[in-house]
């Protein structure tokens, strides 16, 4: 059984961030894009967790595939992720997926770059139920990153 909730740009912060907030072991983020803006929202709430033991895991483009104003804004971000101790995963090949694995029971999908999202509309969907997080979580092989 699970349960599913759709959300869009202005109503995803909210819950997304409260989930995230609770999260307990392990949180897995793909934004194709990061940007100073949203990541200041995220590196202080990632430092709590992270200080509380919950691993956090970020795939992402890499800056490489990026224009130039977005490759350094990009790679800054990138590099305090990893001084804080969130692992970053580059992706070549235009990657475009974005999505959340909270915990391995809440998985977060859709069309908003959780990590830079501004002033597009978007819609994302929240499915809360261990069988569709885990089916993510192994259709992307995660297991051979984490």
């Amino acid at each position: 059984m699970f349960n599913s909730a759709l959300f869009d740009e202005k109503t995803f912060y909210d819950a997304f961030l409260k989930d995230v907030r609770n999260c307990k072991k392990e949180i897995i983020i793909e934004s194709p894009f990061v940007t100073y803006e949203r990541a200041h929202i995220f590196l202080p709430i990632f430092q709590e967790l992270l200080n509380k033991g919950v691993e956090i895991y970020i795939f992402t483009r890499d800056p490489k595939e990026h224009f130039e104003g977005m490759e350094i804004q990009s790679e800054t971000i990138i590099r305090k992720f990893e001084v804080m101790g969130v692992q970053t995963f580059l992706c070549l090949g235009n990657h475009h997926r974005k999505l959340a694995i909270i915990d391995r029971t809440i998985l977060w999908e859709g069309s908003l770059n959780i990590l830079s999202q501004t002033y597009s509309r978007e819609i994302m969907r929240r499915t809360e139920g261990k069988q569709s997080a885990q089916e993510m979580f192994d259709f992307l092989k995660f297991e051979k990153f984490l």
